[in-house]
């Protein structure tokens, strides 16, 4: 990664040591709260277990996770959509992720794709080549939305059932070592409430805040917990996936 030095935490941030979203809103916005911080906290738990050697990160942006698995790999990679706007200075590559990357086969031990793939109109050739690139007993860690809000347009594509995620790893030799729903109906709700409070004029930010923080302790709650976990099986709010590549691919 470039200017290392430079890096400060971004929509990421960890507090009384757990990794969570910003409450800066420049980064995430108060009624994006709920699902930074699920996204956060998947990462944060199996990054520990899954990351390691060299690391690509596709899609990179502000490098959000580097806190989080800087001590745990040899070198990261940063690869994003280039940009004529806001040069992004921590970028190593600046490329078109509907092409072939452009590194050897097999030169990866681990690959982040952090809210990417909704984002790729030809979702198989990326899963292609992050196989390709990819080396043996090497972790490709992503997550993706479900029921969440149109984001990015017009690139906002798709919303992948857990179903397509495994088809899709299957498709290119990769085995699913994990795969979960990130939080469920009681974090859809309070998304679609709190994102739709902020339309309100003048109190729409603080509506959007208060209805973030009520169900985010709810479900911080053991009845809270409860509910989420056995709704998100029909209702996920998104998903966090790791697949590996092996020589038998199961």
């Amino acid at each position: 990664m470039k200017n290392k030095e430079k890096w400060r935490p971004s929509k990421f941030v960890y507090r009384d040591g757990a990794l969570l979203g910003s409450r800066d809103t420049r980064e995430v916005g108060a009624a994006s709260r709920l699902m930074a911080d699920a996204v956060a906290r998947a990462y944060d738990q199996h990054l520990r277990t899954y990351a390691a050697g060299r690391l690509l990160d596709l899609g990179c942006g502000q490098v959000p996770f580097f806190q989080a698995y800087k001590e745990l790999v040899s070198d990261n990679v940063c690869v994003d959509w280039s940009s004529s706007l806001h040069k992004n200075e921590f970028v190593d590559h600046e490329c078109d992720l509907t092409q072939p990357l452009p590194f050897e086969s097999g030169a990866f031990n681990t690959i982040i794709l952090s809210d990417v793939l909704e984002h790729i109109a030809e979702p198989e050739k990326l899963w292609h080549e992050m196989a390709r690139v990819l080396a043996l007993e090497g972790n490709l860690i992503l997550n993706v939305p479900f029921f969440y809000w149109l984001h990015e347009r017009p690139h906002d594509y798709y919303r992948y059932t857990e179903h397509a995620i495994r088809r899709f790893a299957a498709g290119c030799g990769l085995s699913v070592v994990h795969l979960s729903a990130i939080g469920g109906a009681p974090e859809i709700v309070a998304d679609i409430v709190s994102k739709n409070a902020m339309r309100v004029p003048r109190i729409g930010h603080g509506l959007a805040k208060a209805v973030q923080w009520t169900v985010g302790t709810f479900v911080n709650t053991k009845l809270g917990r409860k509910v989420s976990v056995e709704t998100s099986a029909d209702f996920p709010f998104g998903y966090f996936c790791v697949a590996r590549k092996s020589l038998n691919p199961t």
